[in-house]
């Protein structure tokens, strides 16, 4: 595959991976490399570039957990391209950073794709904007922070069909008489 440059005529295929067929090895655009090329290699654990910068190869090995998180982008429209949403594997060096999907029109569902990325991966959801990256929602460590839900009453689907006194349980009764063995042998199992 091959993100940030033109694609062949004809070709209606644009980025994008499937995080359930890692590991994969695809191409994509780096502005600063000689060919404006460079090869990633995405694993669950792992990302390796491969780039060639003034003459020199690189081959660059990350671990996932070095990365911020899985970003939403907007990619402005240009002379080329009509525009976008990308979903990107961030990093803080933004030529560090991996493309896992690019939709150019508005019929697939970037947020599906960001969520599924983040889960699969083990990183943040972040949105990109002016400033740098946010997460969406609060966390407390990888626990997602959301305000408590309101209590759910108790019988609420017997509430409506009958009285709820008829729902508690009864105490138990003791026997009028208790039964009493006298006289026997008790047999006790013992180590």
């Amino acid at each position: 595959m091959v993100a940030g440059r033109a694609m062949p005529a004809g070709s209606s295929r644009a980025l994008r991976l499937d995080p359930c067929a890692l590991p994969v090895s695809f191409t994509t655009g780096d502005a600063r490399a000689d060919e404006r090329l460079r090869s990633i290699e995405l694993d669950r654990e792992r990302v390796v570039v491969r780039r060639q910068v003034r003459g020199v190869r690189m081959r660059l090995s990350l671990k996932i957990s070095e990365f911020l998180g899985v970003a939403i982008r907007v990619i402005p429209p240009d002379e080329e391209s009509a525009g976008g949403l990308a979903v990107v594997l961030e990093h803080r060096d933004e030529g560090l950073s991996v493309p896992l999907m690019v939709a150019t029109d508005a019929g697939h569902d970037v947020v599906a794709e960001w969520q599924r990325w983040a889960r699969v991966l083990g990183r943040p959801l972040l949105i990109a904007d002016g400033e740098g990256f946010h997460e969406p929602f609060e966390r407390l460590g990888s626990v997602r922070v959301n305000a408590p839900a309101p209590r759910r009453r108790r019988r609420a689907t017997l509430r409506q069909r009958r009285p709820s006194i008829l729902t508690r349980r009864k105490p138990g009764r003791p026997q009028a008489e208790p039964q009493v063995h006298r006289g026997e042998r008790e047999i006790i199992a013992r180590n």
